[in-house]
């Protein structure tokens, strides 16, 4: 299953580390964007609380949904660079659309092409880290993958804060900027990485919504598809974290400030939860990951300062770090390995359809009762969320 560095089992194959490089570039383009994004709809476009989590859930429920499909094509032509190289490609080619947009419906038709190329990319990409990863050390693979992945998502606001002071706080110039990143993961891509030969699932191409596909997932599978659509749901846009920094005193340049804090935390705790996890239950993580978001939902609706809103970020950090990289490792654990692409299709197809439920309920409770009533409602999710999975728990 490919070439391990350092010659060890118990190493980190080489294909992740690249894999890893190849988000942290790509995600410190998208972070750049995404970090001054809200603010750029809301100051410059005028656009409404509402509208922004429409398209916020909109484009990233694209994203989840168009995975599902790209998936089940990995594991038809038994191959994942190619996908990838398409998905982070379509990607490159959007980012010089946000700089060029003076409407809101340029924006969100670039965000939409953004997402779905991050929907084509995406399970194929976890599919590859599940082909190449030794099953010992699967939970720290999907750590390091991720981690990496945050390490772009928290150097892009803090490039994105240096380029508004120096281009004093004009957007459309530092937007431009998130083209360098983006080019320079898709050549990464291309050049550094080298997938392991396998063996297609057969010759004709079958949705992955059909019954007799669905049936050759295992019931633990489903239970973690879910989960991952009540953590989902309970966790809506990033979006608003940036929404409630700027209603509580950020300016437009160190808005982005958010997005460092939150990545920072996200960043330091993704890889450790992983390794632990290979070690401790992952379902006791996950826990603490919903008890995080909770805490990070009240502090995030009793904000009255600078101070309490980074807290709550970094609360919120904390929460994607004991979550994300585990679900992505108990999807892996509970498939067969000639489904991988399908089963993380699948997952996201339902974590999407969840994200989008999230970010318009968040959005219109925002605008007609205020930010306040829209972080408790979350935390009303994770709650309901971590009942369910104490509920497994007793019964597994």
């Amino acid at each position: 299953m490919g070439e391990f560095a350092g010659g060890s089992s118990r190493s980190i194959p080489r294909t992740i580390w690249a894999l890893g490089f190849v988000s942290l570039f790509m995600d410190l383009s998208s972070e750049l964007v995404h970090s001054l994004l809200p603010v750029f709809l809301v100051g410059t476009l005028g656009i409404s609380v509402m509208t922004i989590g429409l398209i916020e859930g909109v484009a990233e429920a694209t994203a989840l949904i168009v995975k599902v499909f790209s998936g089940a094509i990995s594991d038809f032509i038994g191959r994942r660079k190619e996908l990838l190289l398409l998905g982070y490609g379509l990607a490159a080619l959007t980012k010089p659309l946000f700089p060029l947009a003076a409407s809101a419906e340029l924006v969100f038709t670039a965000r939409i092409l953004d997402r779905i190329g991050k929907g084509i990319r995406g399970a194929p990409r976890d599919a590859l880290v599940a082909d190449v990863a030794p099953p010992t050390i699967r939970g720290a693979c999907f750590g390091l993958r991720q981690s990496m992945d945050t390490v772009g998502a928290f150097l892009g606001p803090i490039l994105a804060i240096f380029l508004m002071l120096w281009f004093v706080e004009d957007i459309s110039r530092v937007l431009w900027f998130a083209v360098i990143p983006a080019v320079l993961a898709v050549a990464l891509l291309f050049f550094g990485i080298n997938e392991p030969e396998h063996e297609a699932v057969s010759r004709h191409f079958r949705s992955p919504i059909q019954m007799n596909v669905l049936r050759q997932f295992s019931k633990s599978y489903w239970w973690v598809v879910g989960i991952g659509a009540a953590f989902t749901l309970a966790r809506f846009s990033e979006a608003f974290l940036i929404l409630r920094a700027q209603q509580l005193g950020f300016s437009a340049t160190w808005v982005p400030l958010v997005m460092v804090v939150m990545s920072g935390f996200y960043m330091l705790s993704a890889y450790p939860v992983g390794k632990w996890s290979d070690s401790i239950s992952r379902t006791a993580l996950l826990g603490v990951g919903l008890v995080l978001l909770i805490l990070a939902d009240v502090v995030l609706a009793y904000a009255e300062s600078v101070g309490m809103v980074l807290l709550g970020v970094a609360l919120w950090g904390l929460h994607m770090g004991f979550s994300q990289g585990i679900l992505a490792t108990l999807v892996a654990d509970t498939t067969p390995p000639t489904l991988k692409g399908t089963a993380f299709g699948l997952f996201n197809l339902v974590s999407g359809i969840a994200l989008l439920l999230a970010s318009v309920i968040a959005g219109g409770l925002w605008q007609v009762y205020g930010a306040a009533v829209a972080f408790y409602a979350g935390a009303a999710f994770s709650a309901a969320a971590l009942l369910l999975l104490f509920i497994e728990r007793r019964l597994a």
